[in-house]
């Protein structure tokens, strides 16, 4: 969810945030429980004794991996809000997530997969997921209420909700199609609540 062609990855610079980078690409295409340390290090282009210098456990890590997706998600919608209309804005959301039809239909959603399986938890780490995907709900419901529209946290859920939905059946069909068709759908969905309301 938090990636889009709109918003380069983070920077390659500081080890810290190589590593936070690699932890949630890692953790998207492996899972929490599966990826190890190493794993880590090598994604990043480490060596292993760095890990342990920034991050003392693997829940230190998934934290970062929850700032980097985080941080990628306020670099995709500065992008977009240099668009001056909010269904363009919308829409760029929703092209920004098709784009990444491929990578849905092999792994799921890069947050939403992570979120779902920290929620299995009761370490809290599953309410600074919640944390990330409120930023989302928040930034989209921003872009309804620019739109005028008195229904705009339901309308940012009903968005919010509907691109996990088609990431989950993209990724259980292994049928990028699926997001593609959806992604069409919902930006005629955002044409048509952005289009002004006939008064006669």
């Amino acid at each position: 969810m938090t990636d889009s062609p709109a918003a380069p990855r983070a920077p390659r610079g500081g080890k810290r945030e190589r590593l936070a980078a690699a932890a949630a690409d890692v953790f998207h295409r492996q899972g929490v429980e599966r990826t190890t340390l190493g794993d880590i290090a090598a994604a990043a282009e480490v060596p292993l004794g760095n890990v342990y210098y920034y991050f003392k456990t693997k829940d230190q890590l998934v934290e970062a991996a929850l700032g980097a997706h985080r941080d990628r998600f306020a670099a995709a919608a500065a992008e977009l809000d240099r668009l001056p209309d909010p269904a363009d804005r919308l829409k760029g959301l929703i092209e920004g997530w098709v784009g990444q039809r491929e990578t849905a239909a092999r792994y799921g959603c890069p947050f939403g997969t992570l979120a779902a399986e920290l929620d299995k938890r009761d370490d809290g780490l599953d309410r600074s997921a919640a944390a990330v995907l409120q930023a989302v709900i928040d930034w989209t419901e921003a872009q309804f209420t620019a739109l005028g529209r008195a229904d705009a946290r339901d309308l940012a859920i009903e968005l919010v909700a509907a691109y996990q939905g088609m990431s989950v059946l993209t990724n259980a069909l292994r049928d990028p199609e699926v997001m593609a068709g959806r992604g069409r759908r919902l930006t005629a969905w955002i044409d048509s609540l952005a289009r002004p309301v006939d008064q006669n």
